[in-house]
């Protein structure tokens, strides 16, 4: 085995190298003796000629092999780990003006050797991902980015190139490359495991995972933060073309396709290395061949999927505030903001996949996007960071039917929730709008070039997300006064209200009084008591009448049998309806519920002057149990549970919150009393049909599941912080956001407007009575995916009917 040159290269990079060279001379020895066995075992001539042949071949030139190997291997790892700026890196390649020059058996070995080195990781995968980790640590301060030259896809290239110096047949080359790659498969994890284990003893540290997007160019054959158009020598041993080019020398626009069957890598700037550094192990979501996700992976490092935003790319109308004559629903793009890219490379895609149920999920998801893309009401700036998920998008739908039937599935929800929270933006020149698109940016960035096909993927960026949205909506709304301060203290009052309430329905259930008493004394009654100790406090004069009152309603309608029983219910009684009034007067309880409970208190007095009057034992133990009920104190804020713990407090008809008029203006809240709810609502022209499921049945694929409701009075129960309504108010649709939702979803704050944001506020009563009367309904007539599948699915049902019996 020849030295290790002098590559410049980290001493923990030279040290590894040699292990692989190591390796691979290992499992050519053994590769030697494998194929003679299984020529013994061979029952056809002709096979066993060709494994008798490959075996001599290889013992004859073991050496010729193995010096190969190490020269090749010796460069490869120098170009993938020196700077590209380096002048060691500057290895005489092929150029852009020799593109023509470049044949189909250049292109079929590298394509062979992806393959090989594919097949090879299959075995070493966690061990990989430690390497990468570790390599990238070293190679992180050495070069712009981390690259791992150690990964299968160059030993396998190195090992191909290597058989092809020691034979000149296609059969037994044909041969050595299976024997030599599963005899090294067979290594490769100890290998790494063993480089890792040299690494750690040397005190490194692994890389961190998902490195965050910079300038620079990565070691995937594309750039964090758009396309590298440099005019730098391509390495097309790598499976590298320039975007746009061909291996022909022909200039083709936009991006090519991959054509396994000619050899040929038509596609643009990528090939399929091995995981990015620092892969976390997670969830897959389910299971593609290896071929198809190789094609997958090599669309998915495109140009245009690097995130560019070329200009060649439509950009289309978004209309921002509701249009009330109906322009928005008719509003399309006269070409999609990007280009489908499943549709474009469809050839490519059905013929690395097996059996006609992936080739049915090609054409879907193609569908899909061909509808996505063109949606109207996904901003054109959100609409081109969706289109760089299209393969991730088809890699779920590939592995894990539920993409079509779960609404809750990661991959369905982080495509959804991006368009619906982009549509929630009046302007796309405001500062807000601009941080979230540059975070969806990144966001997506980080799934192109990461593990898109684990959940775990989806799952945390859409936490980021989320996230994201209520800090910048919780930020938003304390440039305009804070009413969510406001709506917090209003909301703690509300659940000591309720938890007050509880406490006295307990401890008057036992006593011997008239139900619609003892509902006055714990739901209204309570109240107005609290609201005095919240005012005046516990030991004010005006919350010990309004208790003393509470103690005389409760023996008002007690029997009196002796007249002066008679007589001092007579003149108590004056008093007593005063301090009823004030306490009622105190919350605002409505002039009809006031008619109502003196509707039943009066017969109840009346009744009274009538009965057996109470023994003098029996009299005073009511008192007391009366007085130890309203004498126990009201609960605190310490008190109460997380608001999680328990229900919204205005789901209560009872008990409503106390806003002074100063209060109400500045948080913009909504009175019940200036909607006129027995007036005709205007035609919603903007309003498109739900996406109707089940128009169209796709065998083999489940059935999905039922849709979240876009209106009726369900809706309020879905409302989601950065979504955008339209609610009809003063006479008109209006287009509003929703920016805060209480801890216990008992006041939501909506927004709207552009520069000059305007609040409003509502009880969770409120909300539901506008869901309820049609006066609220969401944005959105559906979730993206399931408008795109609604559409698609009609269109699919109409070829279906006009296709030729």
């Amino acid at each position: 085995m020849s030295p290790t040159p002098a590559l410049g290269l980290p001493a923990a990079i030279e040290v590894a190298v040699r292990r692989v060279k190591l390796a691979a001379r290992g499992a050519a020895e053994r590769a030697v003796d494998s194929l003679g066995v299984s020529a013994l075992s061979a029952v056809n001539a002709i096979q066993r000629d060709h494994l008798l042949g490959a075996q001599l071949e290889l013992n004859r030139k073991l050496a010729i092999f193995c010096n190969s190997f190490d020269d090749t291997f010796d460069q490869r790892v120098e170009r993938e780990a020196l700077p590209r700026y380096s002048s060691q890196a500057a290895l005489p390649e092929t150029g852009w003006t020799a593109l023509s020059l470049v044949d189909d058996n250049e292109m079929e070995l590298q394509l062979s050797a992806e393959k090989l080195g594919m097949q090879m990781a299959q075995d070493c995968e966690s061990e990989q991902r430690e390497l990468d980790a570790f390599v990238g640590s070293v190679l992180n301060s050495f070069d712009e980015l981390p690259r791992n030259p150690l990964r299968p896809q160059v030993i396998g290239n190195a090992i191909i190139r290597s058989i092809n110096k020691i034979t000149e047949r296609a059969e037994l080359r044909e041969v050595l490359l299976t024997e030599l790659g599963r005899s090294m498969a067979a290594s490769l994890a100890q290998t790494y495991a063993a480089i890792v284990q040299d690494m750690r003893a040397s005190g490194l540290k692994p890389a961190s995972p998902s490195p965050r997007a910079t300038g620079h160019s990565s070691g995937f054959g594309r750039t964090r933060s758009g396309y590298d158009t440099s005019s730098r020598p391509v390495d097309l041993d790598e499976g590298h073309t320039p975007s746009g080019w061909h291996a022909d020398g022909a200039h083709h626009s936009g991006s090519g396709a991959f054509a396994p069957s000619t050899g040929r890598a038509e596609l643009g700037t990528a090939s399929m290395h091995s995981p990015p550094l620092g892969r976390a192990q997670g969830t897959p979501i389910g299971h593609v061949d290896a071929e198809l996700m190789a094609v997958i992976r090599r669309l998915a490092f495109t140009d245009f999927a690097t995130g560019s935003d070329d200009s060649r790319f439509a950009t289309a109308a978004f209309a921002g505030p509701y249009d009330p004559a109906g322009v928005e629903r008719d509003l399309s793009r006269a070409v999609p903001v990007a280009p489908n890219l499943i549709r474009t490379h469809r050839a490519a895609l059905q013929q690395a996949s097996s059996g006609s149920l992936d080739h049915m999920v090609i054409d879907v998801i193609g569908s899909l996007f061909d509808q996505i893309l063109s949606d109207p009401k996904v901003p054109p700036q959100i609409a081109r960071q969706i289109a760089r998920l299209q393969l991730p998008v088809l890699r779920a739908a590939l592995g894990d039917p539920s993409f079509f039937s779960s609404r809750k599935h990661p991959v369905r929800r982080f495509v959804n929730r991006i368009a619906s929270l982009g549509s929630g933006f009046e302007d796309f020149d405001s500062e807000q709008s601009q941080r979230f698109v540059t975070l969806v940016r990144e966001l997506v960035q980080e799934i192109v070039e990461g593990d898109f096909d684990q959940i775990e993927t989806y799952e945390q960026k859409l936490s980021v997300l989320e996230a994201f949205i209520v800090e910048q909506a919780r930020g938003e709304l304390q440039t305009q006064g804070d009413p969510a301060a406001l709506l917090a203290e209003k909301e703690t009052e509300l659940r000591l209200q309720q938890r007050y309430t509880r406490q006295l329905q307990a401890l008057l259930s036992p006593l011997p009084l008239p139900e619609f008493v003892r509902d006055f004394l714990s739901q209204v009654w309570s109240q107005a008591m609290m609201r005095a100790a919240r005012l005046d406090g516990p030991s004010s004069v005006r919350f010990k009448r309004l208790r003393h009152a509470g103690r005389e309603l409760c023996m008002s309608v007690q029997p009196k049998g002796s007249p002066e029983q008679r007589k001092a219910f007579l003149l108590n009684l004056p008093t007593l309806m005063k301090e009823l009034n004030e306490g009622m007067d105190l919350i605002g309880w409505p002039d009809a519920a006031r008619k109502g409970f003196y509707g039943m208190l009066l017969p109840a007095h009346a009744e009274s002057l009538k009965g057996q009057a109470l023994r003098t034992l029996d009299y005073n133990l009511l008192v007391r149990q009366v007085d130890g009920a309203l004498n126990e104190p009201i609960p605190s804020a310490d008190e109460l549970p997380p608001p999680h713990a328990q229900l919204p407090v205005l789901r209560d008809e009872v008990i409503e919150a106390h806003f002074s008029a100063e209060e109400a203006q500045r948080i913009g809240l909504v009175d019940e009393a200036s909607v006129n709810w027995n007036g005709q609502v205007d035609i919603d022209l903007s309003a498109e049909p739900a996406p109707a499921e089940g128009e169209l049945d796709i065998a083999g694929l489940p059935k999905a599941e039922a849709a979240e409701p876009y209106s009726g009075k369900s809706l309020a129960d879905h409302v989601q912080i950065g979504f955008a309504y339209q609610m009809h108010l003063d006479g008109k649709w209006q287009k509003v956001r929703l920016n805060h939702v209480s801890p216990g979803r008992t006041f939501f704050v909506f927004t709207r407007g552009g520069r000059h944001k305007q609040t409003i506020s509502m009880t969770h009563r409120m909300l539901v009575r506008l869901c309820d009367t049609a006066r609220l309904r969401a944005f959105e007539n559906g979730y993206l995916i399931e408008r795109a599948t609604a559409r698609a699915r009609r269109q699919l049902a109409a070829l279906g009917a006009g296709a030729p019996a």
